[in-house]
């Protein structure tokens, strides 16, 4: 367990993408955000290369995550990873790869190990990594392998966060035909076990109320619109009330999300991917944070891509990633979250 005044760990993400960017015009206005100390995990040639393309007047360091808090107000610390890195914005290389798994991976060992409470990742891009060895679905499931203890892996959840709306899709990254038959009574329980201990335990809520849409169309509108929310979501729900969890529905989605409603609610698990996001996009398109529960480490990170486009023109949006950081230094009893005017996230 890492104590509040370890730095955050940020990881540099795709190098032709936005992440360096937004991570460096962060650092350049740190003392006016009031951020805390951070780590980034990157290329320091390249991390240079893209302040001085943005104008940027950012000096760095190489750097240990123990020594980072002190180097932090002078020089952005960096935990130098070595290898190839071209500042090439918009134009992705597999040249880079290997240094950019490598960065998540000593992020994760800095974070599991307590030099860092905290990582913030960077957007990565999979199609360029697969070429360096990168086996897995998403960022996200190579998070958890890196956090397999004792030969069992986490189950990740994720969560999309703005101020106190908190959206978890059941199922994520599948085709809309796949979701009848993913969405089990195993896999609701689980959601609802999972994000009931991690309001809990890392966002200090005692007694979580949890929120479920149904599946179909008014929740199945008493069987009449498909059985699933009768067979298989009601029941999972009535599980989990029967661990004592605060749990509610299956309620239909286009009234559970009007606001009023929704705001009851510590957290609402929808049981799709559009589901879930596009009302907290709706509300807080550029502001939302992603944050991975059922790990054993707090994992934070921007609600939003690489952006190719935007990427070496400073014309980004900073805002979700800023919320990315505020965020993290919340969950991790930091200082930075207890002012009230910077509760953005």
């Amino acid at each position: 367990m890492a104590d509040n005044q370890a730095p955050l760990a940020v990881s540099m993400g795709e190098p032709a993408g936005i992440g360096p960017d937004l991570i460096l015009s962060l650092y350049a206005n740190r003392a006016e955000l009031g951020l805390p100390p951070f780590v980034v995990y990157g290329h320091i040639d390249f991390l240079r290369a893209r302040a001085t393309r943005l104008r940027l007047p950012v000096a760095m360091v190489e750097s240990t995550p123990l020594e980072a808090p002190a180097r932090f107000a002078e020089a952005l610390p960096v935990v130098h990873i070595d290898g190839l890195v071209p500042d090439k914005p918009g134009d992705p290389t597999a040249l880079s790869g290997k240094v950019v798994i490598e960065a998540i991976s000593r992020a994760v060992e800095h974070s599991l190990t307590g030099s860092c409470r905290a990582i913030v990742t960077a957007p990565i891009h999979k199609a360029v990594l697969y070429s360096a060895g990168f086996k897995y679905p998403g960022h996200t499931e190579f998070l958890a392998a890196l956090c397999a203890q004792g030969g069992v892996t986490p189950t990740p959840v994720m969560m999309l966060a703005h101020e106190a709306l908190r959206v978890i899709p059941a199922t994520i990254h599948v085709p809309i035909s796949a979701v009848p038959s993913l969405v089990t009574f195993e896999l609701v329980v689980s959601t609802g076990r999972i994000v009931a201990h991690s309001l809990r335990t890392r966002f200090g809520i005692a007694e979580p109320r949890i929120g479920f849409a149904g599946l179909n169309p008014h929740a199945s509108e008493g069987g009449n619109i498909g059985t699933e929310d009768y067979d298989i979501v009601g029941p999972a729900i009535a599980q989990l009330q029967h661990e004592g969890i605060l749990a509610e529905g299956p309620m239909p989605a286009d009234t559970l999300f009007h606001l009023p409603h929704w705001r009851k609610y510590d957290a609402v698990i929808a049981m799709y991917h559009d589901q879930a996001l596009i009302p907290i996009k709706t509300v807080a398109f550029d502001q939302a944070v992603n944050v991975t529960l059922g790990l054993p480490i707090v994992r934070t990170s921007p609600d939003h891509g690489t952006a190719f486009d935007l990427a070496g023109t400073g014309k980004g949006s900073d805002a979700s990633f800023l919320n990315a950081i505020r965020l993290a230094d919340e969950l991790t009893g930091g200082a930075v979250h207890r002012a009230a005017a910077q509760r953005h996230y």
